[in-house]
């Protein structure tokens, strides 16, 4: 089967996330399975226009950012597919608050993979009038998949689906995968108590609120330490550099921006708690990866985080607020008893995940439209 992916950014973008992980992982699995796979994704500073990642053959053109005056990327692929629409046999439209509207000009049949509906984040990560006009195609694009076939990750982003007037039976979601490093459970503790955040760095994913728990915690624990892991926009860069010098904690948190996936992996084994302070999530993926490698999560009991992270069992699931993180963590780092069940318990969840059994569920939602 020739299967084209469009996705607004690709595994090798500095500011790839879960969905770029999750999609790389099944496209890379179909291509030693004897299917050619194509991905056309934004370009970004540093990439190359032509690439092949573990035999999935990506095209980067276009911006993938909303507020840059480049061509989108959505735009980018209507254009390409024009001169290349015989080279495929199915489409993989994958969606991250706006769509390709592939539907309107794609001739085979189009499968949505979707991880979450953004909802609110409209307006935590955008203003005016950006935030308005996100919601309002986000209201109406459903009305062009009336008849498409929906995957999505977690049982939280299949109801949100139903409530916008997908029908439940036309919906997949595909069982999650992790990818367990060799060394996992190996690496010894910090010494010092260590938090780790992992992930993009916005607003939606409540990097501020990681920043301002580390505060709070230093009153008691004066040698804290955080490590973020991650990348974002260089403006609200310099915001963050900003509040963590006027809080003073500029000698407890290490900013290590885009790293590889090796180093980590080492970070998370080496840390004794992720803390995961997203607003929503499609699906948590880093509470399973943390959990694999011994390092229970502190999470917001919100959308997509509560599907990965059981409440005491793999970790703790807090109120939205700095406050009630604050308190899971001082709980967590005084209480071995729960901190040892807590590892041995996201240890154990991590081997319940299987990128190859995502791919083969996947591969067969494509085969019966194909």
């Amino acid at each position: 089967m020739r299967i084209l992916i469009l996705n607004w950014r690709d595994i090798n973008n500095p500011e790839h996330g879960g969905a770029e992980i999750l999609t790389h992982e099944i496209a890379k699995r179909w291509v030693v399975w004897g299917h050619e796979v194509t991905q056309f994704s934004s370009f970004f500073a540093g990439g190359v226009k032509t690439e092949n990642l573990d035999g999935v053959h990506v095209i980067r053109r276009g911006s993938s950012m909303i507020r840059s005056f480049h061509v989108p990327v959505h735009v980018a692929a209507w254009y390409w597919y024009r001169l290349h629409s015989r080279e495929f046999d199915v489409v993989i439209d994958e969606i991250h608050g706006i769509p390709f509207f592939s539907t309107l000009y794609v001739r085979q049949p189009v499968i949505a993979l979707i991880c979450e509906v953004a909802g609110d984040l409209w307006n935590i990560t955008f203003s005016w009038p950006l935030n308005l006009i996100g919601a309002f195609i986000e209201r109406n694009y459903f009305r062009y998949y009336q008849t498409t076939p929906f995957m999505t990750i977690s049982k939280s982003s299949k109801n949100e689906l139903v409530q916008r007037g997908v029908r439940e039976s036309r919906i997949t979601v595909l069982p999650m995968g992790v990818t367990v490093p060799p060394f996992a459970g190996q690496k010894r503790k910090e010494e010092v108590p260590t938090l780790i955040y992992v992930g993009r760095l916005t607003k939606a994913k409540g990097i501020e609120d990681a920043i301002n728990v580390a505060g709070r915690l230093k009153n008691s624990l004066p040698n804290i330490k955080l490590w973020v892991v991650g990348s974002g926009d260089s403006d609200y860069m310099s915001t963050l550099t900003k509040k963590i010098k006027s809080q003073g904690l500029w000698p407890n948190i290490q900013l290590f921006g885009y790293i590889s996936e090796h180093k980590k992996y080492d970070l998370m084994a080496s840390a004794h708690i992720l803390i995961a302070p997203s607003s929503k999530e499609g699906w948590g993926l880093t509470p399973i990866e943390a959990g694999c490698v011994g390092t229970p999560s502190v999470a917001y009991n919100v959308d997509g985080l509560r599907d990965s992270v059981l409440h005491n069992k793999t970790g703790l699931l807090t109120v939205p607020s700095v406050s009630s993180m604050e308190q899971g963590v001082r709980k967590l780092l005084g209480d071995q008893i729960l901190y040892k069940k807590l590892m041995t318990g996201g240890q154990m969840r991590a081997k319940e995940y299987s990128w190859d059994n995502t791919a083969k569920v996947a591969i067969d939602v494509l085969t019966r439209v194909a």
